[in-house]
């Protein structure tokens, strides 16, 4: 394993050992394979008793660590191997090392070494060192090239700093939005990360690119995703609504793989480094407006360094043609949330008040606001009942959520009552109809009354009794109470021919002439 190192290598494997570091520990600080400062170590253990003599190769060599030999007693000419030139990834073989680690591409890599070490060497260079580093090395990442108006990804970052008075500043949330063929993006900032500014930003990118795509891949954020899950994720059904509205595909990205949706991760980073690092603007809007005059002038007109072309012209000619057309109204935006149905069987809503159906007194049911109309849903999103937006202090009842058994007679309305007096009978239906056109709304209680006079008295009396009524052109019920309660007919008496009490006619008779005898007289 020896011959493998150079003599600084090995005094530091020799130090670093001494003070209780690990193999792997002193592989990772000089870059080198686990394997080797482990078999130098062993030899080392087993040779404490003689250190090891060490002749290394002309240490003016270039090329790879010369060659090394421990000589236990005389001297033994060196072994120097030689490989080649030294590689400029040498030096950045610990860094290089622990990217590979974590899975990064060599394209990533040498991004990374330029930006951060100020690496000179060129990207060739990279990848052979890389190539050289074995077999150990993980796959590189499939590369997914989307056609045009197939998609576009989205994410939040953080934007640059806002003035908002007394000498304070807050960061607003940077929405970025990038169509994955062209590379073509829309950025706005907004001070929340909730669904109605998710949706309005989503919105306003749709118009700014003059169509969309078919599908819109966000991360898990929870504006737009209730519970994350790669195969069925369960998204806010306001997210939904607006996914039916634009007739498009909303697909989150799986949870902790952000080289899913790779083309906004760079877009991120692009806009927040290259637009907004170092900057403060005076408002949010002013930030908008420079975030627009950016997107035109400096990220429209680049060449890309994937797709190797301008990505305005590739926009222009290749993708903005594909997009599907934008619906004639934006998107409807509403507040939704859960509600609990009241005792009254109504639900409140910004203080007014609306009804649901009886069977969902007390249940919790979906509510769906806007400034015109208020939708009602099962948790199921079933749609049960649907409203006009009231006043506040307003109540909003339908005839159809009234429990048949909280209905009175009164109402229920004139053409409800005369439909059941017409089953008491003709002149009963014809008196409650010259009722209603004779006293107008007050008749409405007449008939109330006349229908509960049906439990006591039967069709016929009250039929004889309106007939009666009718002839003398009278309309008040107490009339008719007057009427009922007479005898319904006249009892007949048979006359007796005579009687103790009453004389003989023939004695009135003679009575009268002697009466009248004695006048003359």
């Amino acid at each position: 394993m020896a011959n493998q190192l150079k003599m600084a290598q090995v005094h530091t494997i020799e130090t670093l050992w001494k003070l209780g570091w690990s193999c792997r520990r002193i592989a990772r600080e000089l870059g080198l394979y686990r394997d080797t400062v482990r078999g130098y170590i062993r030899r080392l253990k087993s040779e404490t008793s003689k250190p090891a003599t060490v002749t290394v190769g002309n240490s003016a060599d270039l090329g790879p660590p010369g060659a090394v030999s421990a000589d236990s007693g005389a001297s033994k000419p060196a072994t120097q191997v030689t490989t080649g030139s030294k590689s400029r990834c040498e030096v950045l073989r610990p860094v290089i090392l622990e990217k590979l680690e974590i899975g990064l591409s060599a394209q990533r890599i040498f991004q990374d070494l330029v930006g951060d070490h100020a690496f000179a060497g060129g990207y060739e260079s990279v990848k052979r060192f890389v190539r050289k580093l074995g077999a150990t090395r993980p796959l590189p990442f499939r590369r997914i090239e989307t056609p045009p108006g197939k998609e576009c990804q989205v994410d939040f970052g953080k934007g640059a700093w806002v003035d908002v008075g007394d000498g304070k500043r807050k960061r607003p949330h940077l929405f970025r939005i990038v169509l994955s063929h062209s590379r073509k993006g829309y950025s706005e900032v907004v001070w929340q990360q909730t669904t109605e500014s998710f949706i309005r930003c989503i919105e306003n990118a749709f118009r700014y690119f003059g169509g969309h795509p078919d599908i819109v891949v966000p991360d898990n954020l929870k504006a737009a995703v209730i519970k994350a899950d790669w195969y069925d994720p369960e998204l806010n059904p306001k997210i939904e609504e607006f996914a039916r509205h634009y007739d498009i595909a909303i697909l989150p990205t799986k949870s902790y793989t952000p080289r899913l949706k790779g083309k906004i991760e760079r877009g991120i980073g692009y806009s927040q480094n290259n637009a907004l690092k170092g900057k403060t603007f005076p408002s949010l809007q002013a930030q908008n407006e420079y975030l627009r005059h950016w997107e035109t002038n400096v990220a429209d007109v680049r060449i890309h360094g994937t797709i190797k072309k301008q990505v305005k012209k590739q926009f222009e000619e290749v993708e903005r043609p594909t997009l599907k057309p934008l619906p004639a109204e934006g998107f409807p935006f509403f507040h939704e949330g859960q509600r609990k149905v009241h005792r009254d069987g109504h639900v409140e809503i910004e203080r007014s008040f609306y009804s649901v159906p009886p069977e969902y007194l007390g249940h919790t049911v979906w509510i769906r606001y806007d400034l015109r109309m208020v939708r009602v849903f099962t948790l199921r999103m079933e749609l049960i009942a649907a409203h006009v937006r009231m006043e506040p202090g307003r109540f909003s009842t339908q005839d159809a959520h009234i429990a048949s058994e909280k209905i009175s007679r009164i109402e229920k309305g004139a053409s409800w009552l005369l439909g059941r007096i017409v089953l008491i009978g003709d002149q009963t239906a014809l008196w409650a109809k010259t009722v209603m056109e004779e006293r107008g709304i007050e008749g409405v209680r007449v008939l109330h009354g006349l229908l509960n006079m049906a439990g006591r008295y039967s069709k016929a009396q009250i039929e004889s009794a309106c007939a009666l009524a009718l002839s003398h052109g009278s309309y008040r019920l107490k009339v008719l109470r007057q009427l009922l309660k007479q005898p319904t007919r006249q009892e007949n008496f048979e006359f007796m021919e005579t009687h103790p009490l009453i004389r003989d006619l023939e004695d009135y008779g003679t009575f009268i002439k002697v009466h009248l005898g004695k006048e003359k007289a």
